[in-house]
């Protein structure tokens, strides 16, 4: 019986990519650049199962044929929001995630973000790699505490969660979450927290923000003017969850007017394009999507992929699917 035919979008690990030849009749990108709409069209016409990653558009142009050979998008990653719901559904695809698998790396840089930002840690690399740096005094770059302060937490499934799990016993920071349906009382138990109503009462109380919430839909600009008005004068906002749920023409104005404290930012509007005036922010910390970014990780990422081919291809329910 001839092995189903695979196409995946970017590069993967090593050891990713070799099971995948060793199990399926599979194409790899060796260039490593993002596909266009046409080349999604072609696709679906002659694979079986396709594998993109967030750096794929696959919106309604991309999904724009007739019929599909392909049955399943296997996503490389949590968020889904690149794919478009409504088109993908309209051909029958079923679409996979790999949750669970890169909670903990996403939390590491969230939490890098947050020390690197209330720290003013980029702030002091650039000094010194300008040969600017001075000599230590007692007013240089000074930052703000970390520790007792109180983080926000807007999305509480795993990532929040293990956020919530570094900042509260790793730092004595009290947690306050904000999530769109009630959290388990045990859970915010462990970690002392309080859930809030919505977003504004949350950014009222808090000190730092980490946003761990889905991207799309109503998540657009999540984060917008009226919103960062609520936050604290001095109060930081942190970003690994996708660069759509803040308003980053919003968040330029209320860093530059100082209304808040700075930034942490790992994901972007239109990435890998960056808005240049975030370029001119000094109280702003930037990462190139770094938060899945660990060997562990990133093999683990694949395998849960193909752990979802495996279960779609021999006929059971795969264990990722979001539709």
């Amino acid at each position: 019986m001839a092995r189903p035919r695979v196409l995946v979008t970017r590069r993967w690990p090593e050891a990713v990519e070799a099971r995948l030849a060793a199990e399926y009749d599979a194409v790899l990108n060796t260039c490593d650049t993002p596909l266009g709409p046409a080349d999604f069209r072609d696709a679906l016409g002659r694979f079986d199962a396709v594998l993109p990653t967030v750096t794929d558009k696959i919106g309604p142009e991309a999904l724009d044929v007739p019929r599909a050979q392909t049955r399943i998008l296997g996503n490389y990653g949590v968020g889904y929001s690149h794919i478009d719901e409504a088109a993908a559904r309209g051909l029958g695809l079923t679409v996979t995630n790999t949750p669970d698998v890169l909670s903990q790396c996403t939390a590491d840089i969230a939490m890098t973000l947050l020390l690197m930002v209330a720290r003013r840690a980029g702030e002091g690399e650039r000094e010194l790699r300008a040969g600017e740096w001075t000599g230590w005094r007692p007013t240089h770059l000074v930052g703000t505490k970390v520790s007792g302060k109180t983080l926000g937490i807007i999305g509480f499934g795993r990532i929040g969660r293990a956020m919530a799990r570094r900042a509260h016993h790793g730092f004595g920071m009290q947690i306050v979450v904000h999530n769109r349906s009630a959290v388990d009382p045990q859970v915010l138990a462990e970690f002392d927290a309080t859930q809030v109503d919505t977003a504004e009462d949350l950014l009222n109380l808090s000190d730092f923000v980490s946003l761990h919430c889905p991207g799309g839909g109503a998540n657009q600009h999540l984060i917008n003017a009226d919103r960062l008005a609520h936050m604290r004068p001095g109060a930081f906002l942190i970003n690994t969850a996708r660069g759509e749920v803040v308003d980053e023409t919003a968040l330029i104005a209320a860093i530059g007017a100082g209304q808040i404290g700075g930034a942490g930012l790992d994901v972007f509007e239109g990435e890998p394009n960056i808005n240049p005036a975030l370029l001119a922010c000094d109280n702003l910390v930037m990462l190139p999507h770094l938060g899945s970014a660990t060997r562990e990780t990133r093999e683990a990422m694949g395998f849960r992929v193909l752990d979802n081919l495996s279960d779609f291809f021999e006929g059971r329910p795969p264990r990722d699917r979001v539709f």
